[in-house]
């Protein structure tokens, strides 16, 4: 079976593309001529080369392929525009070249994200039937690409993925937090404390997979996520007990990151490239709730996380040292 995958070069695609090599896959990968290949350069599978902008390129990559893995995307923008683009129009254009070989394609997998949905009113888990309210323009956007996939990808067996936070080796957004807890720093945001879902890398390609390859899960949305809920807390001191440090609590003030927004957005605009930390990101991180029930997957595909988080971050934190990350 040969898998195309998309967003291959960044750190869910390239976890995805080494475990379908393992399960005996041919892998075809859409990367540019200007993407990085460092996470993929050792591994048995095939570039093609071309854009999700460019219509051509994708026709000419679905062809021969059965299974369709879209990761790529945007996570940082700098407007609302840039998102609709890299999120929504890319993916449109994909869904657009994979009708033409709906009868080859078994299946097209679409990961999308927690923020299409939006935040959950309490610390009850949501399930994949609450409502979508998404609140930012990167959860608006990826709730726009996975809607598309539904409702024009005529004839194709669609499963759409929307994992919560994700972490593990190769990550680059739960880092600074990490970095920020090795020194001993406890950083809350506002005196509320927050929970979330979350779901280590190499757990969230097996559910993928999974997903991919169970034919109960065609037109099906899926969280695929650890069955435990978490605090910030809980993950800044699993981490310290890895680290065997102790730690002190900080209170960061709501109004002070959102200075440092404020001042980012400013970088970002001489800089002509997306602000690290943005309102939008601002939006996400006041919220009190970001939980997603892992049920379903589980009653449906059998899947339930075998990471726990200690193991997880311990994991994480010795890939981040080995690599000089941190």
């Amino acid at each position: 079976m040969r898998a195309f995958v998309t967003g291959a070069t960044g750190f869910i695609g390239s976890f995805l593309a080494e475990e379908l090599l393992k399960k005996g896959y041919q892998v075809r990968c859409l990367v540019r001529k200007s993407s990085n290949l460092r996470w993929l350069k050792d591994l048995n599978l095939e570039y093609h080369y071309g854009s999700l902008q460019d219509a051509e390129s994708l026709q000419k990559g679905l062809a021969g392929c059965h299974y369709v893995f879209h990761l790529a995307g945007l996570t940082k923008a700098r407007t609302e525009q840039e998102y609709f683009q890299g999120n929504f129009e890319g993916t449109r254009n994909l869904v657009d070249a994979a009708v033409m070989y709906k009868r080859d394609i078994k299946r097209f997998i679409y990961v999308g994200s927690q923020a299409a949905t939006g935040p959950s009113p309490t610390v009850k888990p949501i399930d994949e039937n609450h409502t979508p309210q998404p609140l930012t323009y990167y959860g608006k956007s990826k709730l726009a690409g996975e809607q598309y996939c539904q409702e024009r990808g005529s004839g194709l067996p669609v499963t759409v993925i929307r994992p919560p936070v994700v972490y593990g080796p190769r990550d680059t957004d739960v880092l600074e937090f990490f970095r920020t807890v090795s020194k001993g720093i406890i950083p809350r945001l506002g005196r509320q404390e927050r929970y979330l879902s979350l779901i280590h890398v190499r757990d969230l390609v097996r559910g993928i997979i999974m997903a991919a390859e169970n034919p109960r899960a065609a037109g099906q949305i899926y969280f695929i996520c650890n069955q435990q809920i978490y605090s910030w807390r809980d993950i800044a001191a699993t981490t310290l007990k890895v680290l065997n440090k102790k730690g002190y609590h900080i209170t960061v003030p709501v109004f002070l990151i959102k200075l440092v927004a404020t001042a980012s957005e400013g970088i970002a605009a001489i800089s002509k490239k997306p602000a690290l930390l943005n309102h939008q990101k601002v939006i996400e991180m006041e919220q009190d709730y970001w939980t997603c029930s892992a049920e379903k997957a589980k009653q449906q595909l059998g899947f339930i996380n075998q990471i726990d988080l200690e193991q997880g971050i311990a994991e994480t934190l010795n890939w981040y040292k080995e690599h000089k990350w941190m």
